[in-house]
């Protein structure tokens, strides 16, 4: 019996963290890696480096793959149409991926499937720019489509004279986003996963935790939600997933809006494993990761239910400790239960490094539970105890 053989562009903690389901299940695991000291380099016998955005590489890539996946949403979907073409198997296909590409194209497709969206325009100068934010409202959220990622390629535009310093952006990128700022009680995410044959399953809706554009903390599931939101944004993202023709992992992120038609608004989509699901890797009978793998060669689904009553997953960016299993000892002698998960990056300030999964057994745990994952992330990222304590459960602008 032969085993697949899976692809992943681009070498990140995505890819890195895709390997120990890979190896479980049997499959070979290649990356196209950016650079011969990404996360998945050190995780993955077979990574070659190469250019994503060059076609030759991409279609040198592809030789011997049963199926190409990514680990970013940044591949040029010209380039994911010309290696469909060449009979390359790409998971997902390019007419979905677009959607997480390109927030324009991807709020259009909200709006056609009469989904919970924010208002929104596309515009192509301060001008219209401003005509969307005397329409709608000061302050405006200005995006651009393509690129952005934890907070980058978003700005608060809070009144027409500010627009003006906005002309930049326009230069770089044209037409922009531009977005009514929604006034929500906090971040949720809903995520699916989705096969060829359209076989679908969902994991709890949960609580995100935003710092500075780049997801702090996830609380799963989503505690004090009522079932007909949550439910509902479970059939949105299962619908999404089914309308676009989605395979693999699908996040689609919302802010939580009570009192406000569904209850929820979709904020963007993402199409492969995610920030806001590291906590199926503990907390769930079927990871993220496996189920990516699983959903993208049509193999039937995992299942999805939660381990415990709650697991929270809480992140650790690069801070005052370079060397980071120096401080392993006392933190997992703080907490024997935590799941430490390190990306094998080099330390930087602000980038993301690794994360904490910990499972209560009661959702009235809850609070202690994320302040003993705080502590345990705060002790590898400093290399000491420090008092830090988790961040607001509510967001400010509610």
């Amino acid at each position: 019996m032969t085993f697949p053989v899976i692809g992943v562009v681009g070498g990140g903690q995505l890819a890195r963290m895709m390997a120990p389901a890979a190896t479980a299940l049997g499959f070979e695991l290649r990356v196209l890696a950016e650079g011969e000291d990404v996360s998945a380099v050190s995780a993955v016998p077979a990574t070659p480096v190469g250019d994503y955005k060059d076609l030759q590489t991409l279609l040198d890539f592809a030789e011997g793959l049963d199926v190409m996946t990514f680990d970013h949403e940044h591949v040029p979907t010209d380039h994911l149409r010309a290696l469909q073409d060449a009979g390359v198997n790409v998971q997902p296909g390019p007419d979905a991926l677009v959607h997480a590409q390109d927030k324009l194209v991807m709020r259009a497709a909200i709006d056609r499937l009469e989904l919970p969206n924010p208002a929104w325009a596309s515009v192509a100068d301060v001008d219209a720019l401003v005509r969307f934010g005397d329409e709608t409202g000061w302050p405006v959220v200005l995006k651009t489509p393509r690129g952005g990622y934890d907070g980058k390629g978003v700005r608060i535009v809070a009144s027409a004279e500010e627009a003006a310093e906005a002309a930049d952006w326009f230069a770089a990128m044209c037409p922009l986003l531009a977005e009514a700022k929604v006034e929500f009680t906090r971040e949720l995410s809903a995520l699916v996963a989705r096969t060829p044959d359209g076989e679908a399953r969902a994991w709890p809706v949960v609580h995100t935790i935003q710092v500075d554009g780049v997801c702090d903390e996830v609380i799963a599931p989503a505690l004090d939600i009522p079932l007909e939101v949550a439910a509902a944004a479970e059939d949105a993202a299962l619908r999404i997933a089914a309308e676009l023709d989605v395979t693999g992992v699908l996040a689609v992120e919302l802010f939580e809006t009570p009192g406000m038609g569904a209850g929820f608004l979709i904020n963007e989509l993402a199409m492969r494993p995610h920030n806001t699901g590291h906590w199926t890797q503990d907390g769930s009978i079927t990871s993220q990761f496996e189920q990516h793998l699983r959903a993208v060669l049509n193999l039937p689904l995992g299942a999805t239910d939660a381990l415990a009553p709650v697991t929270v997953m809480k992140n650790f960016l690069g801070g005052d400790n370079q060397d980071l299993y120096s401080a392993y000892p006392m933190a997992l002698a703080t907490e024997p239960a935590a799941k430490v998960h390190c990306y094998g990056k080099s330390v930087r300030p602000g980038r993301k490094i690794g994360h904490v999964n910990l499972m209560g057994s009661s959702t009235t745990e809850v609070d202690s539970v994320r302040r003993r994952a705080t502590a345990v992330a705060g002790i590898i990222r400093d290399g000491r105890v420090t008092t830090e304590e988790p961040s607001a459960i509510f967001e400010e602008n509610a």
